[in-house]
């Protein structure tokens, strides 16, 4: 059942909501019980806040009350800073002497109201500030990306034009909150849809074991993650049995084609589809189904409502070839929160500079080859480390890779490799750099090699490929 929202400017186009569940417990909040809850709150914040419009924290996340406090403060037009739940003290801190809120959520029943809060400008309406996400810099200058009404509107309107409706009527999401994928693109775009919305956040390794039973027990029909995700789960947990899941998105990551097919099998579809976004761009610009494309290593597919080019060694955009990937969507960024030098160095006229390295062809369809930030140079021979780490995981020995550039007095960068093996196996770097040898060209082989018991992930469930850098050769 859906009921009607609180009326804002910017659900005009989403009058209904859905259902919210806890899948671990099975506790619900109807689609009623949610539009009274996020009333209240409304009026809770009213009462709290300096003035209208507030700019909110919420340090908490993961549940039926985040999306509450969540849909309350864009109920009174304010902004909304969703935070990691695993910060430290400190980097509260840190975001809170940045941001300068009016008001603090540090849990699901909390208000903290803050005294010398920054008064908002006036109001511009569908562009003022939503939501900010931070990617970066809770111990430093933050880097918070801004959203507008306006980009969060277009995004969860294309969701619910390229996800079929009937997919999307149960979403489970197991993504934290405070992260685009999860949020806007696993949650808000159902929830807001109208359709029933299950939270698992944060699976553990342990719980894994079940993932195939909650998916049968909720009649899961649609979920979305990262490829260190199906990793795990694929080990952990036998396939569903109640054939439910229609479809399934995987993002954020480079997402290998034998993962891809793995994940086909397991879940009994093969609707399973390589999604391409980012936080500033809200989350899914594009994507290829195994139901229209063949798995192939850093296949994106075709744009979601948008436009893709890359930017030419020559400086050109073009619309086909190869270069630094490009994207114009109206899910946009408004800009970096209070960083103007990074909001200027991320555009190219009306065009975002994703720093991926991908290309387009003459059907329009991208792949993606590398990162130009991770771009290690050995002697003027440029190797992309995404590449190495799709081939490492190929190997029947290995679980995961991670390849870096290790400084060297001669070459400038030599490559250097981190895996984690399969339990039971015992690679070696002779035999490990044999293999390798047979398969990508001679500059491309790692000459420095570390063996983990796991890779850091950030808390996006990214591979940090910095952090392990650091790590092996610190070590070294």
């Amino acid at each position: 059942m859906t009921t009607k929202v609180i009326p804002t400017a910017m659900w005009r186009e989403f009058p209904n909501i859905g259902s919210i569940t806890d899948a671990r417990s099975g506790a619900s909040w109807s689609a009623d019980r949610l539009a009274q809850e996020i009333a209240a709150r409304q009026e809770a914040f009213a009462k709290a806040a300096p003035h209208p419009r507030p700019r909110v924290v919420i340090a908490h996340g993961g549940t039926a009350e985040f999306f509450r406090d969540l849909l309350a403060v864009w109920a009174l037009g304010g902004t909304a800073y969703c935070l990691n739940t695993g910060l430290t003290a400190a980097e509260i801190e840190n975001i809170k002497a940045f941001v300068r809120p009016d008001l603090i959520l540090a849990g699901t029943d909390d208000i903290l109201a803050i005294s010398g809060a920054i008064a908002p400008p006036p109001s511009r309406g569908e562009d003022d500030p939503a939501l900010v996400l931070f990617t970066s810099g809770t111990t430093g200058e933050p880097k918070g990306v801004v959203h507008s009404y306006r980009s969060l509107q277009a995004r969860v309107a294309l969701n619910l034009t390229y996800i079929p409706s009937a997919s999307l009527r149960r979403s489970l999401c197991v993504l934290p909150t405070h992260f685009g994928h999860g949020l806007i693109g696993n949650c808000l775009s159902p929830l807001l849809g109208g359709h029933d919305l299950y939270l698992a956040c944060g699976l553990g390794p342990m719980e894994l074991k079940g993932f195939s039973a909650m998916i049968d027990a909720h009649k899961i029909s649609f979920m979305s993650s990262v490829p260190s995700f199906w990793k795990l789960a694929l080990r952990m947990s036998t396939p569903p049995s109640g054939g439910t899941l229609s479809r399934i998105h995987i993002g954020s990551a480079p997402l290998a084609a034998k993962l891809w097919r793995k994940v086909m099998a397991w879940s009994g579809t093969n609707d399973v589809v390589n999604t391409f976004g980012i936080t500033e761009t809200a989350n899914w610009v594009g994507g290829a189904s195994a139901k229209d494309f063949t798995p192939e290593d850093g296949l994106i597919g075709m744009p979601w409502g948008g436009d893709m080019a890359v930017l030419n060694d020559t400086g050109e955009i073009m619309t086909t070839g190869e270069g630094e990937l490009l994207v114009r969507t109206p899910s946009l960024m408004s800009g970096y929160d209070q960083r103007p030098d990074l909001t200027e160095a991320a555009f190219l006229n009306d065009w975002f500079r994703t720093g991926d390295v991908g290309r387009i062809d003459a059907s329009g369809c991208a792949r993606l080859t590398g990162r130009i930030k991770h771009e290690i140079n050995r002697a003027g021979m440029k190797i992309h480390p995404e590449d190495l780490d799709l081939l490492f995981e190929t190997h029947p020995d290995v679980m995961e890779a991670c390849a870096f550039g290790v400084p060297d007095e001669i070459a400038g960068e030599i490559v250097g490799i981190a895996l984690v093996l399969k339990p039971g196996t015992e690679g070696t770097p002779t035999l490990l750099r044999k293999w390798c040898a047979e398969r990508v060209r001679r500059e491309a082989v790692p000459e420095k090699w570390f063996f983990l018991d796991e890779l850091p992930k950030n808390e996006r469930g990214k591979l940090d490929r910095m952090k392990v850098q650091h790590s092996c050769l610190a070590g070294s």
